[in-house]
């Protein structure tokens, strides 16, 4: 997959990231939507499946051969059938469903291309914060916001540091920050702007000690992978998308141009 047909397809896939998060918006404007209850527990409401409906039909629309994961239909997509493919697009068409329950705004929509197990290709869109992220391999990292774009880098902390963190996103984090050299600036956000703002400088960690999922982190990955970051494990490997079962990623650290943590695995229990 070349960066020259990346090229070709990142502005398509950032114009059909803003058309489904322009739908988000509209049904998050007028209220006008229902809540359930997924079989994990998780929330999915009506912005979700019209979110994942218009993506699906934009990819195949521009790639007719790839295949497609989002987090909405997976169930339908059995292990044997995806087992080799090489190439998948990783869908999540709202993700922060409970932070646009909660309407705080702090949503995105995740597009990502993965080519054997590496994300390629990336966008996230925040319809209420009217910003695209967008980037991948050979591309640059870029920020859109109101009408004007710009190239995005990870930036050496000038002071202290700041971790992107959740609301909700509990002791092992607090312990994380408690561990780096102080002072620290907490960044509180929701979904992957998280992985955006340490790609865009704005913070220089995001740990996770929670479940997530491919289609959670792929899109921000290769945006902050091409602004010069990384996300990784605890013990200090790249994450990786391969085909596998449940398509769950382990406990991570998305970083960008700071020392990597040392002792890590003590959150991981």
């Amino acid at each position: 997959m070349t960066p020259e047909l990346l090229r070709l397809w990142l502005p398509q896939v950032c114009a059909l990231a803003r058309r489904a998060g322009a739908r988000i918006a509209e049904i998050y404007a007028a209220c006008d939507y229902a809540v359930e209850k997924k079989s994990d527990g998780s929330p999915v409401t009506t912005a979700d499946r019209a979110a994942d409906a218009l993506i699906i039909s934009g990819l195949r629309q521009l790639t007719p051969a790839l295949p497609i994961v989002t987090e909405e239909t997976l169930a339908e997509l059995p292990f044997e059938r995806r087992a080799h493919w090489r190439d998948m697009w990783l869908v999540d068409p709202l993700d922060g469903t409970r932070e646009f329950v909660a309407r705080t705004g702090e949503f995105s929509v995740n597009i990502a291309l993965v080519r054997d197990g590496e994300p390629v290709l990336g966008v996230v869109a925040a319809p209420l914060l009217d910003t695209v992220w967008f980037g991948g391999v050979g591309l640059g990292a870029w920020k859109w916001q109101a009408g004007a774009q710009h190239l995005i880098r990870v930036q050496p902390p000038r002071q202290g540091c700041r971790v992107a963190v959740s609301r909700r996103h509990g002791r092992r984090a607090d312990d994380f920050i408690a561990s780096l050299p102080q002072p620290v600036t907490p960044v509180h956000m929701g979904s992957a702007i998280k992985i955006c703002l340490v790609a865009e400088g704005a913070a220089d960690y995001y740990p996770r000690f929670g479940p997530t999922s491919y289609w959670d982190t792929a899109a921000g990955h290769a945006i902050l992978r091409a602004a010069g970051g990384e996300i990784r494990d605890l013990h200090g490997a790249p994450l990786r998308y391969p085909p596998d079962k449940t398509l769950e990623n382990p406990f991570f650290i998305a970083h960008g141009a700071v020392p990597w943590p040392e002792n890590l695995t003590r959150f991981s229990g």
